[in-house]
C-alpha cells in the first residue's frame, strides 16, 4: 500500500464534554491511500476522540461503505453514547466503497453473475494494508476482542466474510441488512437450492468453529418485498435467520455470541441503519 495522501483534519474543540454543542470527535480524512490490490486510491475517514487520554489504547471499528457514515449518523451516535457513558471512546475508520459489486462479497468465490470477483483482494487490503496502517498511526488496542468490522447491505456481507476468516484481527462483526442472499446459482434455475447455493451459509457450514467471534445482525420488515419460498417472510429476514441457524449449528450461542435486531417497518436505507447504529455500538463497545 502506498500512502500518497494529503491529510485533512476537521478542527474540533472538546474542553467541555458535558456541553452537547461541543464535538467530542474529529475526523481525519485520508484521500489518496493507494492500494495495488484493488488498483485504486481509497478514501478513509477516521473518526477519533478530539482529545487523547494519555497511554490509553482505543477499540477500533472498521466500517465498509464509509461514504454513508454521515447519512447513518455514525459520529453523532458515537458522540452521544460516549457523552451518556454508554460506550467507551473508540476509533472508527470508514472506508469509502469503490466498485461495490466487485469488491464486496465472499472471498472464496464470486456469485453466479461473477460479482464479488475482487472480494478476496478487498479482504486482503483491509487485513494486510489498512489495519496495520491504522495500528501504526493511532493508539489502537492490540487485542482483536476490541476490534469490530461492520457494513450495510453488501458491505455487511463483506464484513461478515472478513471477520469469519480473520478472527485474529476482528472478533466482532455487524451486518445491517446484510446481503446474505449472495448465491452461486440463479434462483430462476430449476436446480437452485437455498441449502446448496447461498455462498455465505455454505462457508459457515464448511468452516471451523472459531472461539471468540461475536455476530450482530439487523434486518427490517420492509428491507425488500421478495419472498422466493412463499412462506410469508421476506428473503432478507429468511436469509439472515438461516445464517444464524448455521452459526448455532457450528457452536455459537444466541445472546452470548449472536445478537439479532429486527426493526418493524425498517427499510433498506441509511435512515433505518441510523436507527439501529446506537444498539450496535452498545453491543460492540458498551461499558
Amino acid at each position: 500500500m502506498e500512502i500518497r495522501f494529503a491529510l485533512e483534519t476537521t478542527e474540533i474543540s472538546a474542553k467541555n464534554t458535558t456541553d452537547a454543542s461541543v464535538s467530542l470527535y474529529q475526523s481525519d480524512f485520508y484521500r489518496d491511500i493507494h492500494t495495488k490490490l484493488l488498483g485504486r486510491d481509497v478514501l478513509v475517514e477516521v473518526m477519533r476522540p478530539a482529545i487523547w487520554t494519555p497511554d490509553k489504547k482505543y477499540p477500533l471499528l472498521v466500517l465498509n461503505d464509509g461514504q454513508d457514515s454521515e447519512a447513518v449518523k455514525v459520529k453523532h451516535a458515537v458522540e452521544h453514547l460516549v457523552r451518556e457513558g454508554k460506550i467507551e471512546d473508540i476509533i472508527v475508520a470508514g472506508v469509502t466503497a469503490g466498485d461495490r459489486m466487485q469488491e464486496y462479497g465472499v472471498g472464496t468465490r464470486p456469485d453466479f453473475k461473477n460479482r464479488g470477483s475482487k472480494a478476496r483482494a478487498y479482504s486482503k487490503f483491509i487485513t494486510t494494508e489498512l489495519f496495520p496502517y491504522l495500528v501504526y498511526r493511532y493508539p489502537i488496542d492490540p487485542s482483536p476482542v476490541h476490534h469490530a468490522i461492520a457494513g450495510y447491505s453488501l458491505g455487511g456481507l463483506s464484513a461478515m466474510d472478513i471477520a469469519f476468516n480473520h478472527p485474529e484481527i476482528f472478533q466482532k462483526t455487524g451486518a445491517f441488512s446484510g446481503s446474505f442472499w449472495w448465491r452461486k446459482r440463479d434462483t430462476a434455475s430449476r436446480f437452485y437450492s437455498d441449502y446448496r447455493d447461498r455462498i455465505m451459509h455454505q462457508q459457515i457450514r464448511r468452516g471451523k468453529f472459531k472461539p471468540g467471534l461475536k455476530f450482530w445482525f439487523q434486518t427490517g420488515t420492509r428491507d425488500e418485498t421478495s419472498d422466493r419460498n412463499k412462506n410469508g417472510v421476506i428473503d432478507s429476514i429468511d436469509d439472515t435467520l438461516d445464517l444464524i441457524v448455521e452459526l448455532t449449528h457450528k457452536g455459537y450461542k444466541p445472546f452470548r455470541d449472536i445478537h439479532y435486531l429486527e426493526i418493524e417497518g425498517g427499510e433498506h436505507n441509511p435512515q433505518t441503519w441510523a436507527q439501529a447504529m446506537p444498539e450496535f455500538l452498545i453491543w460492540a463497545f458498551g461499558r
